[in-house]
């Protein structure tokens, strides 16, 4: 066993992990945090990513002991403080961007991670940022729109 001190949204967690557990079972298993999903455990899907230091990442790619040290955000890091939808959360929403939510938690990582960069992106942009989550319900334009709608409402929240 391994101790694994990181922070995840904005908090300092730890715990002890195998060697070999992967990150996404470490985050829903040891630390309770289920947002992130587990779709095709080969990182192809998209379901299970997190931002790491900044960067998207898959977390069924990731060993737990990899993070050790690092910061992650998780879908539950997009809430606001009072635990309430955040603008993205919101966005997905209000555009109709989820479905079944299965992609949902990963569709919002990398939509953050593109409205981190810029809040008008283009729709060349957007269909890039999302272009390795999958989704198999809404058929993206709803997604698309959201993350629109999101990149609206922060530009006009700065």
């Amino acid at each position: 066993m391994s101790m694994i001190k990181l922070t995840v949204n904005g908090v300092a967690r730890s715990a002890s992990a195998e060697p070999r557990m992967s990150l996404l079972d470490f985050l829903r298993e040891n630390l309770g945090l289920n947002a992130t999903h587990m779709g095709c455990e080969h990182g192809v899907c998209g379901a299970c990513s997190v931002i790491l230091d900044g960067a998207p990442v898959r977390s069924c790619l990731l060993f737990a002991v990899q993070a050790d040290g690092h910061a992650i955000t998780t879908a539950e890091g997009l809430r606001k403080d009072d635990g309430t939808p955040g603008v993205i959360m919101d966005s997905f929403m209000e555009a109709h961007g989820l479905q079944c939510g299965y992609c949902t938690p990963g569709m919002m990582i990398a939509a953050h991670a593109l409205l981190e960069q810029t809040t008008s992106p283009s729709d060349d942009e957007i269909h890039e940022a999302i272009g390795g989550n999958l989704c198999r319900c809404t058929g993206y334009a709803q997604i698309v729109e959201a993350i629109r709608l999101a990149g609206r409402r922060m530009k006009d929240a700065s």
